[in-house]
């Protein structure tokens, strides 16, 4: 019997984070366990694992937003165990349970994951890039602070309007898991035109999503952003959608380190806005 045939494809659960945590520091990424936590939340009966012998050797997770739009992500596998079609019956599983909830399906792939996810019918849609910003010294993180209702909810409609959908139940979760205070953008109408967030990573700290209407803004709130968090690592995902040149990044000293691939398969795929600067990450969209 072949190693691929006594694969069992369970639900993730919040005991396996500790084990799946392992898998996401060999692939080198910077999730942390509340994020795992988050997409559990997010997505209960979407998450699987792919078990061995009792171990947790694979993962993938899903995120959908209403009833158009799905997003896959954290597809790992333990580096032993590669190659042998793991990630082709975790995909097909994540495919499988979306299938018939919405009407597109996103995920943004590594170089490495490309082939595998063409294989389901992803097809590329766009680029977007990873940056970095590294530091030698990493002093306490900056609480966040509580905002009001009528805030909360211009970010949320404003977000809906960039993201072309509705994903308050996520951005509601990033703004609670922030470590620094949102930073907004208004227009002289006081109308609420753009928004950054940060949270916590296990090798940076990430920043994502920046939202706005005015391409002017990216800089400010980049910047107010950067202020915020300090002299610390700092990773963001870069979208080419949005307008801006790469240099607002080098010109603050980031570095690029590589490129994300968005795929998209579906019947009613709408290309990523330009309104998002950086995305929330890879795992969410």
């Amino acid at each position: 019997m072949q190693e691929i045939d006594r694969v069992e494809i369970r639900l993730l659960f919040e005991s396996d984070i500790s084990a799946a945590m392992k898998l996401k520091e060999a692939a080198g990424w910077n999730q942390t366990e509340n994020d795992w936590r988050r997409l559990l939340t997010l997505e209960p009966n979407g998450c699987f694992g792919a078990i061995l012998e009792g171990r947790l050797i694979g993962t993938t997770t899903t995120t959908t937003y209403a009833n158009e739009l799905a997003w896959i992500g954290m597809v790992l596998v333990d580096p032993e165990h590669r190659g042998r079609g793991v990630a082709t019956r975790l995909m097909k599983t994540a495919m499988d349970y979306l299938g018939g909830k919405v009407a597109t399906i996103k995920l943004d792939a590594t170089a490495q994951g490309e082939s595998l996810y063409e294989k389901f019918g992803f097809k590329i849609e766009s680029l977007v890039e990873r940056w970095s910003r590294l530091s030698q010294s990493t002093p306490p993180a900056t609480r966040s602070t509580t905002l009001g209702d009528d805030v909360r909810r211009e970010i949320l409609e404003l977000d809906e309007q960039a993201f072309l959908g509705d994903r308050s139940k996520l951005i509601g979760l990033l703004i609670d898991d922030a470590i620094i205070s949102p930073v907004l953008a208004r227009r002289s109408d006081g109308k609420l035109s753009g928004f950054a967030l940060a949270r916590r990573g296990t090798r940076a700290n990430y920043v994502g999503p920046i939202v706005t209407t005015e391409v002017a803004e990216i800089e400010n709130l980049l910047d107010q952003t950067l202020d915020q968090i300090g002299d610390r690592n700092i990773y963001l995902d870069f979208s080419h959608e949005c307008g801006a040149r790469t240099s607002i990044l080098s010109d603050r000293e980031f570095v690029k380190e590589r490129d994300l691939i968005r795929m998209s398969a579906g019947t009613s795929s709408k290309k990523t806005s330009p309104l998002v600067v950086t995305i929330a990450g890879p795992e969410v969209g």
